[in-house]
Formats: C-alpha cells, structure tokens, sequence
C-alpha cells in the first residue's frame, strides 16, 4: 500500500498547488478589469460622487437665495406700488428683438 499512499500525496499536492494558482490567477485577473474600468471611467471624464454632492450643494443653497431675492423684488414691488417687471430697471426684458 505504500505506493498508493505516495500517489494520493502526490496527486493531492498536485491538486492543492493547482488551486492556489487558479487563485493566484484569478486575483490577477480581477485586478487587470478594476484598472481597465477605471482607466475608462477617468477617460469618461465622469463626475465622482463627491462632485456631484458639492454641486447638489450648491444648487441648494443657491435655489434658496434666488427664492429669498424673488420674495424682497415681489416685496419691493408691493411697496413701491408697480407691477412685477415693468419697474426701473426692467426696460427691455420680455422684448423680442
């Protein structure tokens, strides 16, 4: 039996370095398709998150400004008694030319 013995452990070393280097090679693989992706994506010139999220920023914080002059003009207007743009300063808005 000893020769059968040194077969299996043969064969089942066989097997084990296999799998390692089946493995090894798919690490390899995936890490070849991450920078390929990424490469693209930077070729892509795609917004990154944090871009995006400093420009959802912004827009925020900018829509609430143009809501609070849109208030003080229609406030304005209230007061000095004129019609939404027809006042001083509005000369030409609302004309095709």
């Amino acid at each position: 039996m000893p020769p059968s013995n040194r077969l299996f452990d043969d064969l089942s070393r066989l097997m084990t370095d296999a799998a390692g280097a089946a493995q090894g090679v798919r690490r390899e693989a995936e890490t070849v398709f991450k920078a390929q992706v990424e490469r693209l994506i930077r070729d892509m010139d795609i917004a990154s998150r944090e871009e995006v999220d400093v420009l959802r920023d912004l827009v925020s914080t900018l829509r609430t400004q143009n809501d609070a002059l849109a208030a003080r003009v229609a406030a304005l207007e209230a007061k000095s008694g004129t019609e939404p743009g027809t006042g001083p300063g509005t000369a030409g808005v609302g004309t095709v030319i």
